[in-house]
């Protein structure tokens, strides 16, 4: 049966980019999108080695902020708001930040934790991103997480597996 009908369309099919004039990751075919649990076991990964990284900047640089312990008889919501207003939970953000935004816009473009699974981010071309588009990607982050983490869970219904923050920033996450 052959429709236009977008839905009807699957992305990894090899003749929706055949002969298409489409040069979309250079005709290599077919283009496989990391899933889910590929994503969130990358970011497990990233998020320890910046929790290493992180506490070893802490504790040598005499910044450390134990949020739990910053408010006396305060929630733990109150503690972690404490700690971002902290210098130490500043030059996390900072770190985490430069970490995401090198590692995506870097030859590799992808983080430990994407290279550790196998998976990179790119434009939607295929192409590398730069350090702006990873910039702004890792800060659109903090909207997805924001709205109830629907925008990470928007990659379950979407064809290309984008989150909010991969279509804000325009980016793809691919299988090498």
């Amino acid at each position: 049966m052959e429709t236009n009908d977008p839905k009807y369309h699957n992305d990894t099919d090899p003749e929706r980019f055949s002969n298409s004039g489409s040069d979309l990751f250079h005709d290599l075919l077919p283009v496989r999108y990391a899933g889910f649990w590929e994503r969130f076991a990358a970011a497990l990964i990233d998020g320890i080695v910046l929790g290493i990284i992180g506490s070893y900047v802490n504790r040598f640089t005499g910044l450390s902020a134990n949020w739990y312990n910053m408010q006396d008889g305060g929630s733990a919501a109150s503690g972690y708001l404490a700690y971002y207003n902290s210098a130490g939970g500043w030059i996390n953000l900072i770190i985490g930040w430069l970490y995401e935004a090198i590692m995506l816009a870097g030859t590799s473009q992808a983080t430990l934790g994407k290279m550790a699974l196998g998976i990179k981010v790119t434009n939607l071309d295929g192409k590398p991103i730069s350090f702006l588009a990873a910039t702004g990607r890792h800060f659109a982050k903090f909207i997805s997480a924001i709205i109830l983490l629907i925008g990470y869970l928007m990659m379950i219904w979407d064809n290309r597996k984008q989150t909010l923050h991969d279509k804000l920033a325009g980016t793809l996450v691919v299988k090498k």
